[in-house]
């Protein structure tokens, strides 16, 4: 096996990257031997070290040469502001495609990947569904309606505030001054009070997650 082109942004980390490589991992981890399971768990700490990882593992061998591999493809996209998963599952095995995310890992600054490694654990341990859900957990949000927007991942704090119309009230708005705006903002956003039923629960949904980023 071998990594390929890779465009994972992990500031501030995890990032979408590193999201995009847990969900990798718990989207294929249900199909590995479970045998094999301990030994992905101590490479997760061992590239997360920064040690050197002998191969093969996991009865894979990684190397640069990419002539003649079968190319496997996953994808986070952001889809009318809202993150979604493209995972190819047909093309490799299941243990090739979680090395190759948590090789992936290797190439980070010691820092990001400290960060990105703990997303990837998360990812081992999940047992629910591959969706916005899973979105969720790897980012650390509260979200549970449906997929997060992009910028919610990207920036947690500033989109809330942006969300809540905070901007101007400095880097951190006091709490009465959130729940304030949270409550006027939540009351303009019901369909009682002239908003547009469609969008309504999506409105309620952003401006309740982005309470809890603030007063978390």
């Amino acid at each position: 096996m071998a990594l390929g082109d890779r465009i994972l942004p992990v500031d501030p980390a995890p990032g979408v990257g590193g999201v995009l490589l847990g969900a990798v991992v718990a989207r294929f981890i249900p199909d590995v031997d479970p045998d094999l399971q301990p030994e992905l768990r101590s490479l997760t700490h061992e590239i997360q070290a920064g040690q050197r990882i002998p191969q093969p593992r996991l009865r894979h061998r990684l190397q640069t040469d990419q002539v003649g591999l079968i190319r496997s493809r996953h994808r986070l996209l952001r889809i009318d502001d809202r993150l979604t998963l493209d995972l190819e599952g047909d093309k490799a095995a299941p243990a090739q495609n979680i090395l190759a995310a948590m090789y992936a890992v290797a190439d980070f600054e010691h820092a990001e990947r400290q960060a990105v490694m703990d997303v990837v654990r998360k990812g081992l341990r999940w047992t629910g569904p591959v969706g916005p859900a899973l979105i969720s957990h790897l980012s650390n949000t509260g979200s549970t309606a449906g997929a997060l927007p992009a910028a919610a991942l990207a920036d947690p704090v500033q989109w809330a505030m942006t969300v809540l119309g905070l901007d101007g009230a400095g880097p951190t708005p006091e709490r009465s001054a959130v729940q304030r705006q949270f409550r006027q903002m939540l009351r303009d956003a019901h369909p009682d009070h002239g908003a547009e039923e469609v969008d309504a629960a999506r409105r309620i949904a952003d401006l309740s997650e982005a309470r809890r980023i603030l007063l978390a």
